[in-house]
């Protein structure tokens, strides 16, 4: 049997088989039916649906081995199409995000791992005096275009080249998770805030149930095609990492995945021709299964947005 291998290692490849992606949905599925959300019928279904994809897995090929990524090769190679409408996290996020965001008077507002620059423009349109970091220099040169009177920098965002007490708010957005421990980011971010500042984040919840980890496959300016490691940390994660600094909780929501969106958009989905050595796409293999798809993600959830304030005694 094969353990986990320890975090403080290199990482290594992965291999992500579509038939194994869709026996998990099906494995999701009927556990919710064995606690009892699912009836007979849908557990016989289901049943008789796992057969009929083993029975399919020569069509659904051997799997692929993706080697790992590094996060400005991955998020250059993205930036072109990262503010494409098929992100279906931007409509869900965004209006979380910018109620924070109206609540707050205008300041110095830094967006860090900015992106395109999404939250920047937004800042930068409520009357703040906008500062962007990304490691990534596409993203970056997007987001000067987006905000141009806001003063992007490429930089990590446990290392913002800022004064301390010198930020009124920071806005970190589907971007934790791509940093393993947490705790790093509070300091960072406690350093610049001003007392009563705010620190809002919004974060993935994952994808892949029961597993912490969250690979998102890309492909860099080069076609290189490679997966950049993410982390879904738990609720008390950002808790632990948040007060020994002084942040106090103003807000924070854990959305669900609309599960019945995303169920139709799998039965929509022509049941896809897979191309040998190409990773398998998650959201197109849920055509394969779209009931068992839909009962994975019902309250499910998909994000969580969170408000912390720094205390005025947090020195």
């Amino acid at each position: 049997m094969s353990s986990p291998r320890s975090p403080t290692l290199p990482r290594p490849s992965i291999y992500q088989h579509p038939l194994a992606y869709l026996i998990g949905l099906e494995g999701v599925a009927l556990m919710k039916a064995f606690a009892g959300e699912f009836d007979r019928s849908f557990t016989a279904a289901r049943l008789a649906e796992v057969r009929t994809l083993l029975d399919a897995a020569e069509l659904l090929g051997s799997g692929t081995e993706i080697p790992p990524m590094s996060l400005v090769a991955g998020y250059d190679g993205w930036a072109a199409g990262y503010d494409d409408p098929d992100n279906g996290l931007f409509p869900i996020e965004e209006p979380l995000v910018r109620a924070i965001l109206d609540r707050l008077p205008p300041g110095i507002a830094v967006d860090a791992a900015c992106g395109t620059g999404r939250h920047a423009a937004y800042l930068s349109q409520q009357g703040h005096q906008v500062y962007g970091f990304d490691a990534s220099p596409q993203m970056l040169a997007l987001a000067r275009a987006k905000v141009p009177d806001g003063r992007f920098v490429q930089s990590d965002l446990r290392v913002l080249p800022l004064l301390a007490d010198s930020v009124d708010v920071v806005v970190c957005a589907l971007a934790l998770a791509h940093v393993e421990h947490l705790e790093p980011v509070f300091r960072e971010v406690a350093r610049v805030l001003r007392p009563g500042g705010h620190f809002v984040i919004s974060d993935t919840r994952g994808h892949f149930v029961g597993s912490s980890l969250y690979p998102l496959v890309r492909r860099d300016l080069d076609g290189r095609l490679g997966y950049l490691p993410t982390w879904r940390h738990e609720t008390s994660a950002y808790l632990r990492a948040a007060l020994p600094y002084g942040f106090v909780v103003r807000d924070c929501q854990e959305p669900l995945r609309p599960a019945s969106p995303v169920e139709a958009q799998a039965r929509s989905t022509p049941v896809p021709t897979l191309v040998p050595g190409e990773p398998p796409d998650v959201w197109n293999l849920h055509a394969w299964a779209p009931e068992a798809t839909g009962a994975t993600y019902q309250n499910a959830s998909c994000l969580i947005v969170w408000d912390f304030e720094l205390a005025e005694d947090s020195s």
